[in-house]
């Protein structure tokens, strides 16, 4: 497919290049792989998924948001067989995408995809503060929670303030918005940080540079083979999972961002497939759509998908002529970059807005962010998929009990909502709370739902008072047994 280069789309790549190179570094060094994979998977994603129609003016790279799920996989499994997880990942899309399911990971709980980046967030957050420092992070979401009590005693003092500075440099600089839009913040932060660090001979711990071809590792048989194990599929789907909803999620933003084209979900959960397949045969990180490249992409006024796919040129050029540049940059810079993202995820403001009217949904999304800092990623996901469901299903059993006192003639109850078993109790209280002295007329005509356990019950309520249910359910007359 040819593309026609419009000067609108070249100074958006250039934009998004500058965003993403120190992103896809930073990425790799906190996933525990090579600074190169990180900048491969850059690369894969403008070339690659790029080309591959779905979402025209969306970019895809490493996140953030897969940083922790990554890092447990290649402390478990090893780094050798990240590719074959991250090419099964691909090949999971690939068949959602195919199947036509990617419209239906817009059904999934907002909650549950929040509490998931609030939980990613603060896991990255708290193992980066250790970076800041060059200090070494403890294990698991939670130890590393825990081991902030005795951190600082371990962090060094010239690599936390080279830390401390790209911080700050990150949060002022896009307060000048005019410099901003010539340069992004990270590239401006994380180059200062590699300048001065280098002017002054500061000793900090810096990127370790072996080089593209030496980092890329082709999948061997023996890698393959553990696809059998069950730990290793569920891996392999907790990837194409998360990749896909953060991806399809991302579109869903990008898309509001633009008047062009909307998303194809499931031709975009192809191009994500195709790109992961790619990756993982180059033993690469995973790849999923990340907004903040995309939104710089928006913004700098890209018109057509050429823009994205630049955008991989230039790092393609970058790590082959230039990759010792890598070897200058001090890792607490990157670990700055990354608490700052990692802050991000966290829904401050969406938690604050839900809570005035949807405080259901924030215990949604509490719970499966705590269930990631205590356990793990795709545990957290699954606790909270699952109290997502339950919550719906009890707010869609709403039951309502009307009395109506007819005098002489009784009185009259209907039942009206949905009688499921969730809210059995409530009408039997109420149902069992009616005088026995009286006549009884139970109308359930204004039910939308009975599932059985609730008719079991009404049948035996109506049987206690001496009566039957009418044909199909939906009216009984009681009379008084006493």
């Amino acid at each position: 497919m040819r593309y026609r280069v419009r000067k609108a789309d070249l100074f958006a790549s250039l934009v998004v290049f500058l965003v993403a190179l120190p992103l896809c570094v930073g990425v790799a060094i906190a996933s525990g792989v090579p600074a190169e994979l990180g900048l491969v998977t850059g690369i894969v994603g403008g070339l690659v998924a790029g080309v591959l129609p779905g979402s025209s003016l969306q970019v895809s790279g490493p996140a953030a948001g897969l940083t922790v799920l990554v890092y447990e996989a290649v402390h478990r499994y090893g780094v050798g067989v990240l590719g074959v997880l991250v090419f099964g990942a691909g090949l999971v899309q690939l068949g959602l995408g195919v199947l036509r399911l990617g419209r239906w990971f817009r059904a999934v709980s907002v909650a549950v995809v929040q509490g998931m980046l609030a939980g990613i967030g603060l896991v990255l957050v708290a193992g980066q503060v250790y970076a800041l420092g060059d200090a070494t992070a403890p294990g698991g979401g939670l130890g590393k929670l825990t081991g902030l009590v005795s951190l600082p005693s371990l962090l060094d003092p010239v690599a936390l303030s080279v830390g401390g500075a790209t911080m700050a440099v990150l949060l002022l600089w896009p307060r000048w918005k005019r410099g901003a839009r010539l340069v992004p913040a990270p590239l401006v932060a994380v180059g200062l940080a590699a300048a001065v660090t280098g002017v002054f001979g500061l000793q900090v711990r810096r990127v370790e540079v072996r080089g593209l071809l030496d980092a890329v590792r082709l999948p061997e048989a023996a890698d393959v083979g553990r696809l059998t194990e069950v730990g290793v599929l569920g891996t392999v789907v907790a990837f194409a999972l998360i990749a896909s909803a953060e991806s399809l999620f991302s579109a869903a933003a990008v898309d509001r961002l633009h008047d062009g084209r909307r998303t194809d979900y499931d031709r975009e959960l192809i191009a994500q497939g195709a790109g992961n397949a790619v990756c993982g045969v180059l033993g690469a990180l995973p790849m999923t759509a990340v907004i903040v490249r995309s939104a710089a992409n928006v913004q700098a006024g890209a018109e057509t998908k050429a823009s994205r796919v630049l955008h991989g040129v230039w790092l393609l050029v970058f790590t082959v002529v230039v990759p010792g540049v890598l070897g200058v940059i001090p890792v607490a810079a990157l670990a700055a970059l990354l608490v700052h993202a990692g802050c991000k995820l966290v829904p401050v403001r969406e938690v604050r807005v839900l809570w005035r009217g949807h405080r259901g949904e924030v215990v949604v999304l509490v719970v499966t962010a705590t269930a990631i800092v205590v356990g793990n990623l795709f545990e957290g996901v699954l606790v909270g998929l699952a109290l997502a469901v339950a919550k719906t299903a009890w707010d869609a059993s709403h039951v309502h009990v009307e009395t109506e006192d007819r005098g002489a003639a009784g009185l009259v109850v209907r039942v009206l909502g949905h009688a499921t078993f969730l809210r059995l109790p409530k009408l039997l209280d109420a149902l069992e709370a009616l005088p026995r002295d009286r006549e009884v007329r139970l109308e359930l005509g204004g039910l939308r739902h009975l599932d059985h356990a609730c008719a079991a019950a009404l049948e035996g309520w109506a049987a206690g008072r001496g009566q039957a249910l009418a044909a199909g359910g939906l009216m009984a007359t009681s009379n008084s047994t006493s």
